[in-house]
């Protein structure tokens, strides 16, 4: 090659790389440009309850104007005696109610400058128990419900026929509504979530605190974190995260643990699970309930043996947090991601894939639903968890559903209502025809002896 054609190819070169990198920057400003305008919250939305605890409560709400928000309550619709306000005004309203009275309801109304916008007698909130309180209580777990489509509404409509025939005076519902994560389909945009929650389950929002798990599709934009208020400075509970991705409450004798397996840290080294084991290690409550969004069991939608399937994250989960989790008693693990529904045994010490799975791994089978895995009372290491893939609320797909791990399978849309008084714990896995497609039990007593701290080796 010529001189000349060695400068003409050498300023060629310069000039390609300098226009692909004018392009790839053009390009990913208009990624990130695209992010943060679907990611704004627009448009009006009604209020809806977050961090609850035995003395406070968030409010939280949007109007299309800015305002001074301001939330009136009482002990009564028409006796709203008391008002917390916003000291300047904005659109994005968030308001921290303190001072309650424990495991008290409250009626309250939203407005401005003493305008009311919403509120009555269907606007309440009850607050939180004392931990360690020991009474009935039920949480409503939706498995991956980003759509409200045909399906998450049956399932919706499910539940209300089973609440209705479970009735509980002078208690709404379900004291908790808690979710598996992806929330918002298909990508977490705030339209997404207008359309697949506030706009869909308004009467709900307004009266019952709200905990989702953050899912995949919840990470493909920014909206989320926005949304949505959590206890990472401990003061529902637990030892202070200093992180919403992940953090822990109390509800009466119920610890409950949410952790992020999708954009947080995974590993042994990481903050998160340098987090859980001092969390874990501080609890003092009969029951330890965690959530996350991929399961360390599941060949479905998705298959947990494999590497390449979300990147490895449920073997990250499994390998990494499950010994953690059972070294200190956790008794019910509660994922999604995987569009069915799946329950394990009683299981301790299974961190391999599928075909490392052994029998001595169980630690007792559970073998019809009237017979209740027993626990001691006190949580023991390695004293068995039952893992549930809580999935299809909303999209319902197929697979294998072959994972030797898993008792019970159901290609079936549904949702789960957990129950606990005092040393029982049910859950009922309500599918969209109004059946209790599954139902398992764990009780705890003080006459049950620990089966051992040791995985087996054979």
């Amino acid at each position: 090659m010529t001189t000349s054609k060695r400068k003409w190819f050498s300023r060629w070169l310069r000039r390609s790389v300098l226009a692909l990198a004018v392009l790839l920057a053009v390009v990913g400003l208009g990624r990130l440009t695209q992010v943060w305008w679907e990611s704004r919250l627009t448009g009006a939305r009604g209020p809806y309850l977050q961090n609850v605890t035995p003395t406070a409560i968030t409010v939280r709400w949007q109007t299309l104007q800015p305002e001074i928000g301001e939330v009136d309550y009482g002990s009564a619709p028409d006796a709203l005696i008391r008002q917390v306000r916003e000291p300047e005004a904005t659109r994005i309203h968030q308001l921290r109610i303190e001072g309650l009275s424990t495991a008290t309801r409250y009626f309250y109304s939203i407005g401005s400058a003493g305008r009311v916008e919403q509120g009555g007698k269907d606007y309440w909130f009850y607050t939180a128990p004392q931990p360690g309180s020991v009474a009935p209580y039920r949480f409503w777990v939706q498995g991956d419900p980003g759509y409200y489509n045909e399906g998450a509404r049956a399932v919706r409509a499910a539940m209300e026929q089973w609440v209705m025939a479970h009735p509980r005076d002078e208690r709404p519902p379900f004291d908790l509504w808690l979710t598996t994560g992806d929330n918002a389909y298909s990508s977490g945009r705030d339209r997404d979530y207008q359309k697949n929650l506030f706009d869909a389950y308004p009467d709900l929002l307004r009266d019952t605190p709200y905990v989702p798990v953050y899912g995949n599709h919840d990470s493909r934009r920014r909206a989320f974190y926005r949304l949505f208020t959590f206890p990472e400075k401990g003061e529902a509970g637990g030892v202070p995260s200093g992180s919403a991705h992940y953090f822990s409450f109390d509800y009466g004798n119920v610890h409950f643990i949410i952790l992020d397996s999708e954009a947080t840290n995974r590993s042994e080294d990481g903050a998160m699970h340098a987090w859980l084991q001092r969390d874990l290690a501080a609890d003092r409550q009969t029951w330890r309930i965690v959530l996350f969004h991929h399961p360390p069991y599941s060949r479905a939608t998705h298959n947990s043996d494999s590497a390449f399937d979300s990147r490895g994250r449920m073997i990250q989960m499994r390998e990494n947090f499950l010994p953690l989790l059972e070294q200190y008693g956790v008794d019910l693990v509660l994922t999604g991601h995987s569009h069915i529904y799946e329950r394990s045994y009683l299981l301790h010490c299974h961190y391999g894939k599928g075909n490392t799975f052994k029998s001595s791994m169980i630690v007792q089978p559970g073998e019809g639903d009237q017979v209740p895995y027993r626990k001691p009372l006190n949580p023991v290491a390695r004293d068995g968890t039952v893992y549930a893939v809580v999935g299809s609320t909303s999209n319902l797909d197929m697979g294998p559903l072959d994972h030797p791990a898993n008792l019970v399978v159901r290609h079936e849309r549904g949702s789960l209502m957990i129950y606990v008084d005092g040393d029982t714990l049910n859950a009922n896995f309500i599918n969209s025809d109004g059946k209790v497609s599954d139902h398992f039990a764990i009780v705890k007593s003080a006459d049950v002896v620990a089966s051992g701290t040791a995985c087996p080796s054979d």
